[in-house]
């Protein structure tokens, strides 16, 4: 119940404090798909071709999260700068508006993506062998998504005052009760894919559960109280006009996973979309730590930022960027002297492993420069900067990412190499121009503020 005070003490501590459990949070939150990814990939006589399916479904997965951050990632910031203000009052009406469009925008997605499930996921690259797999998915993991919602959306208005633990045992709850019952409901149950969907929910709803119960009791700083709430939406648009950048984010990962599956099934057949759907696993676990790191900053260069504490907010910066450029540094160099290690995690098929190990090659190659890319990113969201950080979100997936994918499998004979191709060259231009474009306009905005 420990609650970090922003405002005193090292920033590179504050920092830490907060960066620590949510690096714990988010890597028991990829738990959730990577769990189910590994139980699937080892079903016996179809874990390939059910791996394939669980890939096609990612984009729907990868949507759900893109709206809860949208609500979640786009208001804690604002959250943060009404509490270094002072503003009590401010910051509970961000939080509440922010679940009000939650909830709407969970119920919304379940209605229309089941009703449209089936042209979906055929756009999504789905064949007839890997849609039975597929949709029943599909359809099981949209009737929890406003468990999702609920649990992913509002665990940053936990982070955002203070309560870095909270935050990490919100996901340590779900992640636990995930592992415990993927292998009862897929082996024991006999459900397979269905019973991997069915652990997701209920993992998520007992997340949900937990969040809610703190955030309306009298532990949390900031409580959310519904009694006569009418939605702001003067609130609510500032809410998600911050949090478009995070919504592009996860929308164009959607974006890139359907042109990829696409792509790859032209080229490759089902067999290349399982070996996409385990590099992405592999991409996932290696960007976790640095998402944390940056997720970590946020709100403390948020809080410092509403304080006008500028000296505090730019040595947060300059902590978060060379925390971020160490780890992926080492992160790149184990997976590219152990490839093999990272993909057994997954599934052993020798054909999958001969075609996977040279195009993680390709595809982590140069993937320092995410450090660049979430810094950068991480410092237009917290000191809201909206149109900048929409910008770059859109700048290095649906700009660089999505054409590369499409034209490169074409040039020079490529075919499926140049779908793994366009991963690096998006993170040179896009992580590149973003970092220094921070840099040559923030930085100096908030030294001439200092003075």
């Amino acid at each position: 119940m420990q609650q970090i005070d922003f405002s005193k003490g090292s920033v590179r501590k504050s920092t830490l404090a907060v960066a620590a459990p949510m690096l714990v949070a988010q890597a028991l939150n990829l738990l959730y798909n990577i769990v189910d990814r590994v139980y699937i990939g080892k079903i016996p006589g179809e874990g390939t071709i059910a791996l394939a399916a669980l890939g096609i479904s990612f984009p729907v997965i990868t949507l759900v999260t893109a709206f809860a951050n949208l609500f979640g990632l786009g208001g804690a910031p604002l959250c943060s700068i009404a509490r270094g203000q002072k503003d009590e009052a401010g910051a509970r009406k961000v939080m509440t508006n922010a679940y009000f469009m939650l909830i709407a925008t969970g119920l919304v997605i379940t209605v229309l993506g089941i009703a449209l499930h089936k042209p979906i996921l055929y756009l999504f690259g789905a064949s007839d062998a890997t849609y039975p797999y597929a949709a029943p998915y599909m359809i099981i993991y949209l009737l929890g998504t406003v468990f999702v919602m609920t649990s992913l959306g509002l665990n940053p208005y936990i982070n955002s005052q203070g309560f870095a633990r909270i935050g990490m045992l919100t996901v340590l709850l779900g992640a636990v009760s995930n592992i415990v019952l993927d292998p009862v409901f897929i082996f024991a149950f006999h459900m397979g894919v269905r019973g991997a969907a069915v652990a997701t929910i209920l993992s998520q709803l007992l997340s949900a559960v937990w969040v809610l119960r703190f955030l309306t009791g009298q532990k949390a700083e900031l409580t959310m109280r519904f009694h006569g709430f009418r939605p702001d939406f003067g609130c609510i648009r500032k809410i998600t006009l911050l949090g478009t950048a995070s919504f592009v984010m996860s929308f164009t990962d959607c974006l890139v996973q359907v042109v990829c599956n696409a792509t790859l099934r032209q080229f490759g057949g089902d067999i290349y979309i399982s070996v996409m759907t385990v590099i992405n696993s592999v991409r996932q676990i290696a960007q976790t730590p640095v998402m944390a790191i940056s997720d970590g900053a946020s709100p403390v260069i948020s809080y410092n930022y509403g304080a006008h504490a500028f000296a505090r907010v730019r040595e947060a910066i300059r902590f978060m960027t060379q925390l971020a450029f160490g780890y992926t540094m080492l992160i790149w160099g184990l997976v590219s002297a152990f490839p093999m290690f990272f993909i057994k995690i997954f599934n052993h098929e020798t054909e999958l492993l001969t075609l996977a190990v040279p195009a993680l090659h390709i595809y982590f190659f140069g993937f320092v420069m995410m450090a660049f890319q979430f810094s950068g990113q991480c410092v237009f969201k917290s000191l809201n900067k909206p149109r900048l950080a929409i910008f770059f979100s859109l700048l290095r997936k649906a700009v660089i990412v999505v054409p590369l994918t499409l034209w490169l499998p074409h040039v020079g004979g490529l075919g499926v190499n140049g779908v793994f191709i366009a991963e690096p060259i998006s993170n040179l231009i896009g992580g590149l121009l973003c970092y220094v474009t921070m840099r040559i306009t923030v930085m100096p905005e908030l030294k001439q503020d200092e003075a």
